[in-house]
């Protein structure tokens, strides 16, 4: 667990959940994508439409893997800010991708409370306070 504690960027210690972390790069994900809703239009048009809805959902999230969030990403246009992130946390993309695919159901469960996407308008005004104690939340076991 350390290793996903590292990437996770510690519980809150680094403001706002530096960019250097998970929780970062699933808000620059989010950010490029215009929010939540961005994000999960561009995820369905790219074979993640089951998945995304159950993370926006009130029920279970159903996982994805690496490879599946990385040939999304990577169809979205997204798939260099995965590479940046790879580089800049010192691993393979894979690894980030491996990650983001057991975080990003999370901030989007988190992001979406009542089972609804923001509206358009509030999608845009995304920013990563809104993430903030999703690393404890993650740390603390609950999954």
């Amino acid at each position: 667990m350390s290793f996903l504690d590292s990437l996770l960027g510690g519980q809150g210690q680094q403001a706002g959940a530096g960019a250097g972390s998970l929780i970062g790069v699933a808000g620059q994900l989010l950010q490029q994508a215009g929010g939540v809703q961005g994000l999960a239009s561009m995820l369905q048009q790219h074979g993640l439409g089951g998945a995304v809805q159950s993370w926006i959902g009130t029920g279970a999230n159903q996982p994805v893997s690496g490879d599946q969030l990385g040939q999304a990403l990577q169809s979205g246009g997204m798939g260099n800010l995965v590479q940046e992130a790879a580089s800049k946390l010192g691993v393979d993309p894979s690894t980030v991708l491996s990650g983001l695919s057991q975080v990003l159901p999370h901030a989007v469960d988190h992001l979406t409370p009542d089972g609804q996407v923001p509206a358009a308008g509030q999608g845009g005004g995304f920013n990563l306070g809104m993430l903030e104690g999703l690393a404890g939340k993650l740390l603390g076991g609950q999954a």
